[in-house]
């Protein structure tokens, strides 16, 4: 088998998605569906092309330029990272602005804290 048969040229990528929380549980229904091992998810805020809000509390405007969003990351070496974007980005799209972005990196090293596994065999 070369390289170019296994997934990912045999590289560890990590996926890296900002999603709209409310999309949360289709994208993990999705990242299921295509055999994603793993994944973490964290509550972030941020600023992208979604129009910031203006709002009112106890008489006082304020604007709301940072909007909730959930960041999803998955770490990936036997599942094409191509696969992982393509299942983030169709399960996470509603047509609005704001629906998030979907970024790829290259993973250097990995180690499984417990067997202490490295590289591919470790994720």
């Amino acid at each position: 088998m070369s390289d170019s048969d296994i997934p990912n040229d045999g590289d560890i990528k990590l996926v890296m998605a900002v999603i709209r929380p409310d999309k949360l549980s289709d994208v993990k229904t999705a990242l299921a569906e295509i055999g994603a091992p793993s994944l973490t998810v964290t509550n972030v805020s941020g600023r992208g092309s979604q129009p910031a809000k203006k709002s009112q509390w106890r008489g006082e405007e304020y604007t709301v330029d940072l909007h909730q969003k959930v960041k999803v990351e998955c770490v990936v070496a036997d599942i094409p990272a191509d696969d992982v974007v393509d299942a983030i980005a169709d399960a996470a799209h509603t047509g609005e602005k704001g629906d998030g972005k979907v970024f790829t990196f290259p993973v250097e090293s990995a180690v499984q804290v417990r067997t202490g596994k490295t590289g591919r065999d470790a994720v």
